[in-house]
């Protein structure tokens, strides 16, 4: 499964991690979150997370 990097702020989400803090699973796929998931760390929206490179 795919990392993603928030454009906002150092944060990078692994599904393997997941964010329990927020109730996110670990092995929960990016493309699952939910559309009002927002980072944890400085709040940006998911529509603007990118694929890590």
């Amino acid at each position: 499964m795919e990392r993603y990097q928030c454009p906002a702020c150092p944060y990078v989400y692994d599904p393997n991690e997941g964010d329990p803090e927020n109730g996110i699973e670990p092995g929960t796929s990016f493309e699952d979150l939910p559309e009002d998931w927002v980072c944890p760390v400085c709040g940006a929206p998911k529509d603007i997370f990118e694929p890590e490179e």
